[in-house]
């Protein structure tokens, strides 16, 4: 086992790493931006260094100060947690030319399912269900639209290297194809230098449904059952829950089997999430894999009672997973909210500032992961999430007033949030209903459920 992990993030990730490493007895180094000079991993950490200043292009998703950081403290491994430098195959691989290990799969497995028409191909070719759409990339408008008029519309067009709504864009008619291809190649060169599109016929208000899977380097795939995350705003998530009340048993089994083919397939190793669209009648379509930790990775904790981040760190130590398939029960009901510095009522706008007072709930069955405390600072530099409540209950209704009970007890004071947002979510009863899927949030905006 390692004796001493650097991690490559910041915020509520890279405290939840540093607690999973503190429990196996394994020394931590928290890099730190300028900006994050008195972030709460800073101090949970054994030692903290920085690498750069505010920005996360000079900071957090600058590799080479942070290969440097892990070599100067002598750290046998880097854990990615999610976002930066986590689905960067470059990064791991530098890694792994410096001779430290990457707490995630290969570099070849992140390029295999980074690419999300690469990863199409590969899953068409195994004969997992793919939504409709091309097999292979495009790059321009001419050569899409071609494709376009003979999957037929509603088309969704996403980028290649794509990821957390980014690059992707719906077109509903030939009319506004080229525009809406165009916009949407644009973010994907913005947000991650590749021009490399692809398209699917567009599931219009589908569920969004991922299944987590872990597997390690003796063979050995699991599933950990799958997280609804139908409720979302512009591909981002909101609300996260597990098991799904929209599916049953018979199709969850066949979504972790796909989800363990998948895996095998591409030779995954670490932990990861397979995606999945489900139409109303229940068919389900692979969408993309993540190839690393996810934000709402705790609910499946909570119904499965595992540890995931740990498994991540046994499995890149080249331990075996500490458990089997038949181990797996999911018992009860988890749900996730997001809680972010942003304001609703102005169009979801940030609000970064000083957090002045904060009060978080407890109790049975109630998690808080946060970085924050009073007196920090949310960062215009980086992503808004103040904390994520996770609560569990013996059913989807105890769940439900659990969470409410943990959003009305819960007081940020010093920055707008979307407290009040996903309290009103809670009380809502086309939510209470489980009939949700990812147009509820356009209809929970206009008053329409």
């Amino acid at each position: 086992m390692f004796k001493k992990v650097l991690i490559a993030n910041r915020g509520e990730i890279a405290c939840r790493i540093i607690r999973a490493c503190s429990a196996m007895d394994i020394k931590t180094v928290a890099v730190y931006s300028t900006a994050d000079k008195h972030a709460l991993h800073t101090y949970l950490a054994d030692e903290a260094i920085c690498i750069g200043p505010g920005p996360a292009r000079d900071s957090y998703l600058n590799a080479q100060a942070i290969i440097q950081a892990a070599k100067g403290c002598g750290a046998e491994a880097i854990h990615p947690g999610y976002g930066f430098l986590a689905e960067n195959s470059a990064f791991a691989k530098m890694c792994r030319d410096n001779g430290i290990v990457f707490i995630g799969p290969s570099p070849e497995v992140i390029d295999r399912m980074g690419n999300k028409s690469q990863a199409r191909r590969t899953m068409m070719d195994a004969g997992i269900p793919v939504v409709p759409g091309c097999k292979d990339a495009v790059h321009t408008s001419e050569e899409a639209l071609a494709m376009a008029r003979e999957i037929g519309w509603p088309i969704m067009i996403k980028a290649s290297s794509g990821g957390g709504g980014k690059g992707m864009r719906v077109s509903t008619s030939e009319r506004d194809f080229n525009e809406t291809f165009n916009i949407a190649q644009r973010e994907s060169l913005n947000a991650f230098g590749d021009n490399t599109m692809y398209l699917e016929r567009a599931i219009i208000n589908p569920h969004h449904l991922e299944v987590q899977i872990i597997a390690d380097n003796f063979g050995n795939v699991v599933s950990l059952g799958e997280r609804d995350c139908s409720i979302q705003r512009n591909h981002q998530k909101m609300i996260e829950e597990a098991p799904s009340a929209f599916i049953d048993d018979g199709v969850r089994q066949k979504m972790m089997d796909a989800a363990i083919q998948v895996a095998n397939v591409v030779g995954y190793t670490s932990a990861g999430t397979v995606e999945f669209l489900v139409d109303q009648d229940r068919n389900f379509y692979f969408m993309e894999m993540n190839t690393r930790i996810q934000v709402e990775h705790p609910v499946t904790e909570m119904v499965t009672r595992t540890d995931i981040v740990r498994e991540m760190i046994r499995v890149a130590a080249d331990e075996p997973l500490s458990f089997t398939q038949e181990d797996v029960r999911m018992t009860g009901h988890a749900i996730e909210c997001r809680i972010n510095a942003e304001e609703p009522e102005n169009n979801f706008l940030p609000s970064p500032g000083i957090i002045t007072q904060t009060h978080f709930p407890g109790g049975n069955g109630v998690r808080i992961d946060t970085s924050t405390y009073d007196g920090f600072e949310i960062s215009p530099y980086y992503d808004s999430l103040i904390a994520k409540v996770i609560v569990h209950g013996a059913n989807r209704q105890e769940a439900i007033a659990k969470m409410r009970q943990a959003l009305d007890e819960m007081v940020i004071l010093g920055v707008k949030t979307n407290l009040d947002y996903q309290y009103s979510i809670m009380g809502n009863e086309t939510f209470k209903s489980g009939d949700v899927d990812t147009g509820f949030i356009d209809m929970f905006q206009k008053g329409e459920v």
